[in-house]
């Protein structure tokens, strides 16, 4: 008998990204595994007294101290001498990691624990009733940052939390996306097998809180990638090691319009605003290097620059730069 580790049955909404992502992150990990899990959508929808659909030992702590309670479990597994046998996670949403947790969480890597944070990025706090969060993306309408005639909505930018990350010298940070599992699972992986601190950032759309229908979760979440809106990267050691590479950007227009928190900026007064948004998703591709073209351009500098000469070649040397004539 196959004993699933995230049943069915909970009380999520149709079409939620984050039910997704949870059961995808812990059917990589496997049994052995700890979670402590921050208040949120994912805590109310999987625990309702006296049901729960996980099936690893799981820990409901408060919004704010999830990184700390996970904290305390793996120092008791570090004493038992048990990490070898047992992982652990610490999870949360946007709000718990970005927000009302990052004391917690910076501590957690300040101090080194053998420990994968997840942060499940629907970005805003969706449980409460979508209030605006540090990871709700520019000019999205929330309760707390509503649109009108003086607002386009949430007027900041989305924090940089895999940069906040990296900048504790935490030796892997990731961000995924539910529209590409295979390569989630890749990363829960990868994280496990590295021992300390380590981040992991999934997309997961809301189509309560986002307004969309719940049958384009998929769409929605792959046309953030595609967009360059929300990078698929991975960072070792501080280094940029891998991004999920596009074949040609798609306009945002195309993502925007899916959902119902961007209504308000299809309008003659919103143009202005979305050419603000084509701007951050341009430069994103800039920053991380998106395009494909550009990766094959980077392999092969890289390629030409790790050229190993000959003897032969090297008595070629014109004694200019170090290089055969």
């Amino acid at each position: 008998m196959v004993t699933e580790l995230f049943s069915s049955g909970h009380t999520a909404c149709a079409g939620c990204g984050q039910a997704l992502g949870a059961r995808l992150v812990v059917e990589t990990t496997g049994p052995n595994v700890i979670i402590a899990n921050a208040t949120g959508c994912l805590e109310v929808f999987t625990s309702r007294y006296p049901e729960s659909a996980w099936g690893v030992p799981w820990i409901h702590s408060l919004f704010q101290n999830a990184a700390a309670v996970a904290s305390g479990v793996e120092a008791a597994l570090r004493i038992k001498g048990k990490l070898d046998q047992v992982r652990v996670i610490s999870q949360g949403g946007d709000g718990a990691t970005a927000d009302i947790g990052m004391a917690s969480l910076s501590g957690m890597f300040d101090r080194g624990h053998d420990i994968l944070y997840v942060c499940y990025d629907n970005e805003a706090y969706m449980n409460t009733g979508v209030q605006r969060s540090g990871l709700t993306p520019f000019d999205s309408r929330t309760t707390t940052s509503p649109s009108g005639k003086k607002s386009f909505g949430n007027p900041r930018p989305k924090k940089n939390i895999p940069e906040i990350a990296n900048a504790h010298n935490v030796p892997y940070v990731a961000t995924a996306s539910v529209a590409f599992p295979k390569d989630l699972q890749k990363k829960v992986k990868k994280a496990l097998s590295i021992r300390g601190p380590k981040y992991l950032q999934i997309f997961v759309p809301c189509p309560l809180g986002w307004r969309h229908d719940p049958g384009l979760t998929y769409e929605i979440a792959k046309l953030a990638v595609e967009t360059g809106l929300y990078p698929i990267l991975e960072y070792q050691e501080g280094k940029l090691i891998s991004v999920k590479a596009i074949e040609a950007a798609k306009p945002v227009d195309e993502y925007l319009k899916l959902q119902g928190r961007y209504t308000h900026l299809f309008t003659e007064r919103g143009k202005g605003e979305i050419a603000k948004i084509q701007a951050i998703a341009d430069s994103n591709i800039k920053k991380y290097g998106l395009l494909k073209e550009v990766q094959k351009k980077m392999v092969a500098e890289k390629f030409t620059e790790e050229k190993i000469f000959t003897i032969a070649e090297l008595s070629k040397c014109d004694g200019k730069d170090g290089r055969p004539a």
